[in-house]
């Protein structure tokens, strides 16, 4: 769970109308050069997920970083995390652990969204959400993020603190993605994520684990984060100034040696993912949490396994500056 107060850069008047789903942007440009240490290994396509491709394979979520050079404050970074800490699925069969998604066709009518938290960093609506959409906690506290793909048009609409409202939704902020386009939030912006991320790529799903592999990488949360942020995140959440503390975006990878051998199943394909991928920090909340999307077909038992990977297993690697902007 995020803190309870997200900070919210100062942005320009008249950015107010820019979308994440923009080309051009100055955020959009520096996707590539941020990623100068993240490199996509092997040549192939991208995620999938209902005939939309997860972001273009050069996209830095979907770039290995098995080999990118280590962070200098990765021993920072993992003991402000938790090195004692350990690794925890925050999702499973349970319908309120996780964030659940839903998709939809091109022709999903778009209903009005009125935003009340950050009206000023959210791409305006209406959006194709349709009246009884999964929210995240199906009714828990907690916060209630709304994930939608729309099929064809491959966009990506995302809200946080959402529920119906009238006609339409009412959302704290909200976000769209061109799930075929490298393009970033305007610097300063949120999303519906704290990072300023977009949340549905990142996640754990079924289908590709039922398929045995994770090509991407995986959103995590740290307890503590510093006022900084590193693309293709775009925006922090903290007044601390500590350089110790990790930055949003900051991308961890499961040690090289670290032995796999014990693990089998869902627990196993997890792993070997944050092998070549990793983790990339998108909130605050508790330490080490993995999100995915809830499902009837995980097993328990296969995730229970990721309880045992400790903090001081990952690294810090380097993917690009820290932005205070």
């Amino acid at each position: 769970m995020r803190e309870a107060a997200r900070l919210s850069a100062a942005v320009l008047a008249a950015a107010v109308m820019l979308v994440c789903v923009a080309s051009g942007s100055s955020s959009s440009s520096s996707s590539s050069s941020s990623s100068s240490s993240v490199r996509r290994q092997t040549a192939g396509p991208p995620p999938i997920e209902a005939g939309c491709p997860i972001l273009p394979a050069n996209n830095p979520l979907n770039q290995e970083i098995a080999h990118a050079p280590v962070n200098p404050r990765s021993a920072a970074y993992i003991a402000s995390i938790g090195a004692g800490e350990h690794l925890h699925a925050d999702f499973g069969k349970n319908l309120t652990y996780g964030i659940p998604y839903a998709i939809v066709p091109r022709t999903q009518p778009r209903v009005p969204i009125d935003f009340t938290e950050y009206p000023e960093e959210s791409n305006p609506g209406p959006y194709p959400i349709p009246p009884h959409a999964p929210i995240e906690g199906h009714g828990e506290e907690g916060d209630d993020h709304v994930l939608v793909l729309q099929k064809r048009t491959c966009r990506l609409f995302e809200m946080y603190h959402a529920h119906m409202h009238g006609g339409g939704w009412e959302a704290g902020s909200g976000a769209v993605f061109n799930l075929r386009s490298n393009a970033l939030c305007p610097d300063g912006w949120t999303s519906a994520d704290a990072a300023g991320l977009p949340i549905f790529p990142l996640l754990v799903r079924y289908p590709e684990v039922n398929r045995g592999q994770i090509d991407h990488a995986l959103r995590v949360t740290v307890r503590v984060t510093q006022r900084g942020y590193i693309h293709p995140a775009t925006h922090f959440a903290s007044t601390s100034s500590d350089p110790n503390l990790p930055p949003m975006g900051l991308r961890l990878r499961l040690s090289a040696s670290f032995d796999l051998s014990p693990y089998h199943g869902q627990a196993l394909i997890v792993l070997e993912a944050l092998k070549r991928y990793g983790l990339i920090v998108a909130d605050n909340g508790s330490p080490w949490f993995i999100t995915g999307a809830p499902s009837s077909h995980w097993d328990e038992e296969d995730l229970n396994e990721l309880k045992t990977v400790p903090g001081s297993a990952f690294e810090a690697v380097e993917s690009g500056p820290i932005l205070h902007g």
